[in-house]
C-alpha cells in the first residue's frame, strides 16, 4: 500500500466545492474519478479543506492509498491525463503511510482579490468581487490588527456552523492595493466556515465607513455572527497554501 500526496490547482467555477455531493459536481469526485481511471481501482481521496462552490485553490493538498506500481516520477502526468482542464495536479509525491492531508496540516494561507474600480470587470468575474464604493485602505489595515492573535472568531463563521470550538490563531491580515485591485492574505492555523470571506465583508464595511476601525474588536468580543459584516462572494478566494 502507498500514500500519494496530490497537489492541485483548480478553478473553482464550475464545481460545487471540494467535497463529494450526491447530486453536485465536484473537484473530489473529478480527483478520485481521475484515479479510478487510471489504477481501475476506486478509491477515496482526503481532502485538506472543504472549499466552497466557487472558490479557487492554487496549492490545495489531498492524499490517497494505492496498490498501483506506476512510478512516483510518473504519477503527476499520468493522472493529469485524466483530469479536466480546470483541474490540474501540481505536484506528486510517496509520503509515509501516516500522513494526513487534513489532520496533519499546521496552517493555511488564502488570498481574496476585490476589484476596486468604476466598472465591474468581465472577465474577472469569476475569480474577483466587484466592489464598487471607495475605501480608505489604511482603516482597514488598521482594523485587520485587531484579528491577528488566538481568538473566539465565533462572530466570523456562519451562523449554521457549530465546530467544537472557535478559537483559531491568525497570524496574518495584509491588505495591499495595487491599481483597481484590493488583495487581502490571511494566514492562520485553522478557519471556521466562511471566516474568511466574513472578515473580509468586515474589513469591506470598515473601508467604507460603515464600522469604525475599533469596532472589530466589539465583533470580536461579542461572539455574536450578527455584529459582524456580510460574507464576501465566493468568487474572490484563492486557498494559496497548506502548511505541513
Amino acid at each position: 500500500m502507498r500514500n500519494i500526496k496530490l497537489t492541485l490547482e483548480y478553478d473553482g467555477t464550475n464545481y460545487a466545492g471540494w467535497q463529494r455531493q450526491t447530486n453536485a459536481v465536484t473537484v473530489e469526485q473529478k480527483v478520485e474519478e481521475a484515479i479510478e481511471k487510471l489504477t481501475g481501482n476506486h478509491c477515496e481521496v482526503i481532502g485538506s479543506s472543504r472549499t466552497d462552490s466557487g472558490v479557487h485553490a492554487r496549492a490545495y493538498v489531498c492524499n490517497f492509498f494505492t496498490d498501483s506500481a506506476i512510478p512516483e516520477n510518473k504519477l503527476k502526468g499520468a493522472i493529469n491525463n485524466f483530469l479536466p482542464e480546470d483541474i490540474v495536479a501540481r505536484e506528486c509525491e510517496e509520503v509515509s503511510l501516516d500522513f494526513h492531508a487534513r489532520f496533519c496540516s499546521k496552517g493555511k494561507r488564502y488570498i481574496y482579490t476585490v476589484f476596486n474600480g468604476r466598472q465591474r470587470p468581465v472577465i474577472l468575474r469569476n475569480y474577483t468581487y466587484y466592489y464598487h464604493r471607495e475605501l480608505n485602505i489604511e482603516n482597514m489595515k488598521k482594523a485587520a490588527k485587531y484579528l491577528v492573535g488566538t481568538y473566539d472568531f465565533s462572530a466570523f463563521k456562519n451562523k449554521g456552523s457549530k465546530p467544537r470550538n472557535s478559537i483559531r490563531t491568525v497570524t496574518e491580515v495584509g491588505i495591499v492595493k495595487k491599481g483597481d485591485f484590493v488583495i487581502f492574505t490571511v494566514t492562520g492555523n485553522a478557519f471556521l466556515y466562511n471566516m474568511v470571506r466574513i472578515i473580509v465583508g468586515t474589513l469591506l464595511d470598515v473601508g467604507c465607513g460603515r464600522f469604525e476601525v475599533d469596532y472589530i474588536k466589539y465583533i470580536l468580543d461579542s461572539k455574536d455572527r450578527s455584529k459582524a459584516g456580510k460574507s464576501a462572494p465566493a468568487a474572490g478566494l484563492l486557498l494559496d497554501e497548506v502548511f505541513y
